[in-house]
């Protein structure tokens, strides 16, 4: 008869997981990286909740207060300004389109001046393409006057056209467009040619397509630096009905005078409000925009 007080086997150890440190190390890094570049908006955002006089008085808070609803609220819906004639709605609809005219005219641009670079016989097309690509060594605070000069004597100051033609040329866009079509195969060249497609076809019918996830990352690129364009919006622009977010935080700011203080909790909530549209936008486009940028390589 079996022993009954003899011990059962005893059941086989479970491996230990190994703890990979530097894959922990890794997001240790990620992590406090991306605590330190969301802690000022994040400070922004609750110092956006005080009033005025205690912002003035205290400048940047780390506990929320009572006034967040009221100062988004005066900053969106609330007229103000010199002339009390402009709010931050308008100034968001100013906004929006200088970053869609701005992108969707850059897209356009670059993918017109690439096309005839890349398949026309042009006999200076590459001496024009270096051109055009050297025009990044001449950023618009370089040029800044001429541009502003003729501006002004097209008639363009305070209007939405000023504000969006002379910025839409793109030597970036112009770049990574050719290189995309550079990586067209010729044989799909040849097949549309055989069936018919003349040069208008072709490039609408086919390379346009094609070029879904490279439009989607000029179009991230240029619609946020057409957003955050501060300096031009600045000069071509005199009347408050055409103010950006990013000239109207600065206006608020500016507003002081020895019986008001500044509203900085009003231009925290608009400078709050600014960032969603560029993050909604890489958000929403983001694997496009990685898929975009690395099929250029091809």
């Amino acid at each position: 008869m079996a022993d009954l007080t003899q011990e059962l086997p005893q059941q086989a150890a479970t491996p230990r997981r190994c703890i990979r440190w530097g894959r922990l190390s890794d997001h240790a890094i990620l992590i406090i990286g991306s605590l330190f570049m969301m802690a000022p908006a994040i400070l922004g955002f609750i110092t956006a909740s005080h009033d005025a006089v205690t912002i003035h008085r205290s400048g940047i808070q780390t506990g929320f207060g009572d006034q967040l609803g009221e100062n988004f609220h005066n900053a969106m819906f609330v007229k103000g300004g010199f002339t009390q004639t402009v709010d931050g709605m308008k100034m968001l609809m100013n906004s929006m389109i200088l970053g869609l005219g701005f992108a969707i005219g850059k897209i356009v641009i670059s993918m017109m001046a690439a096309y005839a670079i890349v398949y026309f016989r042009l006999r200076f097309a590459t001496l024009a393409f270096w051109m055009i690509f050297t025009t990044l060594l001449l950023p618009l605070e370089v040029r800044i006057l001429p541009s502003y000069e003729a501006v002004q004597k097209l008639g363009l100051t305070n209007s939405y056209g000023g504000l969006i033609i002379p910025l839409i040329a793109s030597a970036t866009g112009t770049f990574f467009f050719r290189q995309f079509f550079r990586s067209v195969p010729e044989e799909l060249v040849e097949a549309a040619r055989i069936d018919g497609a003349g040069p208008v076809k072709f490039f609408v019918d086919i390379l346009v397509p094609l070029s879904r996830t490279m439009i989607a990352a000029i179009f991230i690129i240029m619609f946020v630096f057409g957003w955050n364009q501060y300096l031009w919006p600045t000069l071509i622009t005199t009347e408050e009905g055409f103010f950006t977010l990013v000239r109207g935080i600065k206006q608020i700011v500016l507003s002081y005078t020895d019986s008001q203080i500044p509203e900085h909790g009003q231009a925290l909530a608009l400078a709050i409000i600014a960032m969603l549209p560029p993050v909604a936008i890489v958000i929403f486009f983001q694997s496009w925009f990685v898929k975009g940028l690395t099929e250029s390589d091809k």
